[in-house]
């Protein structure tokens, strides 16, 4: 029960973890709007929560051998910024700055229904397990 909670749950999280820094980047295009030279990144969610959560070409690598002390050791640790682009230039501003503030504002509210939802399913699974354990 308890490994079927932790799996569970980990999903949910990672998801969470991930729209959280999603949100991050999209803030930052928002707040960067008027800077000169400024390029919109965003998220490639998708592919990143399959390498979180080991399922992809980034997740579950082999382990490396170091046959000498100045072998630089394998990459194990996952970081959602290796799936963070530059967004693709719609429209073209005079000051080279990339930020459309109309896709900012949707993929923000998009992103923001996304988390909402996955705290609504953690919530749910808590419960849930919660009325299990009681037996009501």
């Amino acid at each position: 029960m308890k490994n079927l909670l932790e799996r569970d749950l980990k999903v949910h999280q990672t998801a969470l973890n991930l729209q959280a820094y999603r949100q991050q980047l999209l803030a930052s295009n928002i707040a960067n709007s008027d800077t000169p030279d400024f390029k919109a990144r965003d998220l490639l969610f998708r592919d990143a929560l399959v390498a979180a959560l080991g399922h992809g070409p980034w997740g579950q690598s082999l382990p490396l051998m170091k046959t000498h002390a100045r072998h630089l050791g394998s990459r194990t640790e996952f970081s959602p910024e290796t799936f963070a682009r530059y967004r693709t230039e719609w429209q073209s501003a005079v000051d080279g700055n990339t930020v459309d503030m109309d896709m900012e504002r949707a993929a923000f509210a998009e992103n923001t229904v996304h988390y909402e939802a996955s705290v609504t399913f953690i919530n749910g699974l808590l419960r849930s397990m919660q009325t299990a354990i009681i037996g009501q």
